[in-house]
């Protein structure tokens, strides 16, 4: 099952590069019934935020034993210029005093020296479920300005990758599934559909077990409170993606007397719930699709309806591919999505609508493998199962089956492309979950807290740019500063605006906030 709400902002563009654009701990815990044990559930604006026990010292005066990064299944190592190592943290921050875990950490020093450096600088590239460990160094080169004052570091977060990473399902099964009809059209592709996504979720149990509970966002800013004091910093700064802006919130919701300089770039609604962001997405993707229909000289609604119909006749014809396989409609929209995240690969989509169009699938399939994390052999990457339960263990909502159909027509007036997609999304995604969600909406209020500096595209298509003014209230007045980027593309540092650049330089380097509401064009 495809899932497109809040995916990592670097990871899609570093898969897309790939394509050439062409288990937890075992089951302690359980509610009696074989499945893990919930995490309470606080009240509808909560983002389980309620004080926890302080860590004891033997968490927060731990010595980490930096030493050589090895390679993974994923990566190769990444030179003697990185360092890695492994941090302890609570299974269950109510009580730290218990069972821990370790999650796997990755750093580069700072060139700077004495007072030159400010400290370590935190980055989160969003998801959630999307590695730090191995997303970090292929992108250093972008943030390469900053180690001048900061050690670049980066996690995986708590059941990710080399931290207790999750994987719900095998490849056998991953691949089965893409022959699921997300938007299905009768009872029984209904009840397939419904089927599977309970089926993934058993498999996370049986995967994860006591950990499921103990997945949320709430926990991993926890950790990265933990983090900032056995790295020796004061205060925390921290660089936030896509759903790292979400969890760049949570933190000052939690710590607003820790914050030292955090940047959100990308930014998440923190004002909607599940199937809000679903919406929004819709919203955002189709903006994008337009933009690029715009950018061949279509008009967009006829460009629009093209591909609509197009991804109808695959819903009962999938296309053959030059290795094989079938293009069904699931693969191919997953294909669209892929390149709408930036400007740059949209020549990508170009070729593969061309394609497709003459019949062979191949160039939208490959897209779809990337973004899907599937390599050449037919191994599948873990970052969606990890999405999937810390997502599910935050979202409080599940709709079903029958408010979907209800609401499916707002969203295709939406995104005629993107609209049933998601729509059937926000039923299947968390259907039969075996741990309760804890909240609605994610608590980010952060009274007392610094200058945290939000950087909004009004172009992004995976976190519409909306979400950044709402995010800058939210946080509260004088905390959220917003800089806006009108520009293309998931994300705006790095990806081509000398304006961005520099005031994000300018405040991270040297604490200059700039003016709330300045526009880069």
């Amino acid at each position: 099952m495809t899932r497109f709400l809040r995916w990592t902002a670097l990871g899609a563009a570093a898969a897309l590069l790939a394509a050439g654009c062409s288990g937890g701990p075992s089951g302690r815990g359980s509610d009696g019934k074989g499945r893990a044990a919930a995490a309470p559930r606080p009240s509808a604006r909560s983002s389980g935020t309620a004080t926890a026990p302080a860590p004891p010292a033997s968490l927060t005066g731990q010595k980490l034993d930096w030493g050589r990064c090895e390679a993974d299944a994923d990566s190769d190592a990444p030179g003697s210029a990185w360092q890695c190592a492994t941090m302890k943290v609570p299974l269950d921050w109510s009580k730290p005093d218990g069972d821990t875990i370790g999650l796997a950490l990755i750093r580069t020093r700072s060139r700077g020296s004495g007072a030159q450096r400010v400290g370590s600088l935190l980055f989160n590239f969003g998801g959630p479920g999307g590695s730090g460990v191995s997303t970090l160094p292929p992108y250093a080169a972008t943030f390469s300005a900053l180690r001048e004052r900061y050690d670049l570091v980066s996690w995986d977060p708590r059941g990710v990758g080399g931290s207790e990473g999750i994987r719900c399902r095998s490849d056998r099964d991953i691949q089965a599934a893409e022959s699921v009809d997300v938007t299905p059209d009768t009872r029984a592709e209904e009840q397939a559909y419904l089927q599977d996504a309970t089926d993934f979720g058993e498999g996370c149990r049986k995967a994860a077990g006591t950990l499921l509970a103990h997945v949320s966002t709430t926990d991993t800013a926890r950790d990265m409170d933990l983090m900032r004091q056995v790295l020796g910093d004061t205060k925390l700064h921290y660089f936030g993606i896509s759903y790292g802006t979400e969890l760049g919130g949570v933190y000052a919701h939690l710590f607003p007397r820790n914050v030292g300089r955090l940047i959100l770039d990308a930014v998440v609604d923190p004002t909607a719930d599940a199937v809000g962001h679903a919406e929004n997405q819709a919203r955002g993707f189709q903006r994008a699709l337009d933009n690029y229909l715009k950018s061949t000289g279509q008009d967009p609604e006829r460009g629009s309806a093209k591909i609509a119909d197009f991804l109808d006749r695959l819903d009962s014809r999938p296309l053959p591919t030059s290795g094989g396989r079938k293009l069904n409609q699931t693969l191919a929209v997953t294909g669209i999505v892929l390149p709408l995240y930036s400007e740059q690969s949209w020549p990508a989509l170009t070729s593969a609508l061309e394609s497709a169009e003459a019949g062979d699938g191949s160039e939208l399939l490959a897209l779809a493998d990337a973004y899907n994390d599937r390599d050449p052999s037919g191994s599948y990457g873990t970052t969606t199962h990890a999405q999937r339960v810390i997502s599910c263990l935050d979202d409080k909502q599940r709709p079903t089956a029958e408010e979907t159909r209800e609401r499916l027509p707002r969203f295709e007036r939406i995104s005629p492309v993107f609209g049933d997609f998601l729509g059937w999304d926000t039923a299947g995604w968390c259907h039969d979950w075996p741990v309760a969600g804890q909240y609605d909406t994610p608590e980010v209020s952060a009274v007392g807290a610094a200058p945290i500096l939000l950087v909004g595209n009004t172009g992004d298509p995976a976190t519409p740019y909306e979400g950044a003014r709402k995010m800058a209230d939210e946080l509260g007045k004088g905390v959220g500063v917003l800089l806006t980027w009108k520009g293309e593309g998931h994300g705006a540092y790095g990806s081509g605006s000398d304006c961005v650049d520099s005031a994000v330089d300018a405040y991270l380097l040297k604490g200059t906030v700039p003016k709330d509401g300045k526009v880069c064009s």
